[in-house]
């Protein structure tokens, strides 16, 4: 009889700043070491989705986020589980992101987005968020 796989249910920030937004690539020694990735991480037992997101910001980019529209649900079989990740548009409420847990981090076009190597379970949500434009909409 097979086992059920470990289903980890995670969070993804999609921050965005001046009609870009925030791409991250995962530190080494990390499963999907190099890996581009929407920075959060796991919903703990006592958390919402946003809860977990706001913390995890907090915790791994130092600065502090509002979080905004869910974009979507994706999952994905990795050799470890199943990761179930849900993404959201956010907007920096206070700080700047900084380099804790990633090797780099860059501020991207929307539509440059799918150029970077990026996790498996985060390319739906790169798809989608690839085709929406930030820009306010009188920008010059």
């Amino acid at each position: 009889m097979e086992s059920e796989r470990k289903v980890i249910n995670v969070v993804g920030a999609a921050i965005v700043k001046n009609g870009t937004v925030l791409c991250a690539q995962r530190g080494p020694g990390k499963s999907l070491a190099g890996y581009w990735e929407f920075p959060g991480g796991k919903i703990e037992p006592h958390e919402t989705p946003r809860q977990a997101l706001h913390r995890e910001i907090e915790e791994e980019l130092l600065c502090d986020i509002e979080v905004a529209d869910e974009v979507c649900t994706s999952e994905y079989d990795y050799a470890f589980g199943t990761v179930r990740l849900t993404t959201f548009i956010c907007h920096l409420h206070a700080g700047l992101p900084r380099l804790t847990e990633h090797t780099a981090i860059q501020w991207l076009e929307p539509s440059a987005m799918p150029q970077l190597g990026w996790a498996p379970v985060d390319r739906a949500a790169v798809t989608l968020i690839s085709q929406m434009d930030f820009r306010a909409p009188n920008a010059i």
